[in-house]
Formats: structure tokens, sequence, C-alpha cells
């Protein structure tokens, strides 16, 4: 057991039987009487992100995770399934517990994937990506004075905009956390 004061960013915890990993910690005291920590939380058992309050002397059961490298395989209409190159042990993880999380996964590619009894329970992607543009339009010269983004498809599949001098065939770093151009990369 844990206090409910250590559960900052990233801390896994249980309550209830249910898995969670909490996203933003915030601790509130307002005069006379205990603390109240407010924390946002998603359930890696379902994917969903809930917020939780605890009184600052609460207790919850600690979940004691692992992460393992894996490589992703492909994925169906339900799952997205991995393998572990050490053993070739397959594992899935449902697609809406994976959420926006999905698009960014690239067949081949190696994966840090969270495991709490000997169960996966979610994936840690890297804080941006790189891709090959597939599909852009091309940038009209005087387009600059409204529009300075066009919308491109990139090799994953994922749609997004990105400034008007890329070209199909560029490699461009993207912020997986918001899928959010950052640059061009040569």
């Amino acid at each position: 057991m844990i206090s409910a004061t250590e559960l900052r960013n990233g801390a896994t915890f249980r309550v209830d039987g249910q898995p969670y990993q909490v996203l933003e910690y915030k601790h509130t005291k307002l005069g006379r009487g205990t603390a109240n920590i407010r924390v946002k939380v998603r359930n890696l058992a379902t994917g969903g992100v809930v917020e939780k309050s605890f009184i600052s002397d609460a207790r919850v059961e600690e979940l004691a995770t692992q992460t393992r490298e894996l490589q992703y395989l492909y994925k169906d209409g339900e799952n997205a399934y991995f393998m572990d190159p050490r053993n070739f042990e397959q594992f899935s993880l449902p697609l809406p517990i994976l959420d926006r999380q999905a698009d960014f996964l690239k067949e081949g590619e190696n994966v840090r994937v969270m495991f709490a009894d000997d169960q996966p329970l979610s994936i840690q992607l890297p804080l941006a990506m790189i891709f090959t543009v597939t599909q852009a339009p091309p940038g009209v010269k005087g387009d600059s004075a409204n529009a300075s983004f066009k919308q491109v498809v990139l090799d994953n599949g994922l749609k997004t905009k990105v400034p008007l001098f890329v070209n199909e065939g560029d490699r461009v770093k993207i912020d997986t956390r918001t899928s959010v151009y950052l640059e061009r990369i040569r």
C-alpha cells in the first residue's frame, strides 16, 4: 500500500481491482482539516480517463509494473499485436485502450509495453517519431498569405498539417502527444 500523496505523474496503482496510471496530480490544502489529492488517471484495463480524489492520509494498492521492448506486428479491427523478439511470444492489446497511440504504430518498430501480472496494459511511445510523407498536395505560390499549412498523409496512414514547403517523400518529425508537425528531417 502506498500513500495517496505519492501518486505522482506516471505512478501506477490499483483501486477496486482496476489498474490506473496517473496523468496529472494536484494537491490542495484549504485551511483546517486534511488536504485533498486530485488525480487525473487512465484506467489501464479500459483506456478511459477519469478524475479521482483522495484525502491526504488515504492509501491505495501499489501496482507493480514492468516495461518490455516488443516489436509491433499489425492491427486488425479490434486489437494491436506485438511480439517479444527474444522468445517470439505474441501479445495483443485492444485498440480502445491504445486510443490515439494506435495511429503512430509502424509495422516492425519496437515499442515499450507496460506489463502487470504478465498482462500487457499499455504502450509508451517516444515523444516524437519520424514519418515519411506519402501524399502531399503541391504548395501553391501565393497561398502563404492565408493558409500556411496543408494536410498530408504519412506512411502509417496518419493525416496531419505541415508547412507548404513539405513535399511528398520528405521525412517529418511528429509530436506523438498532439499529432503536430515539429520539423522536416533532412
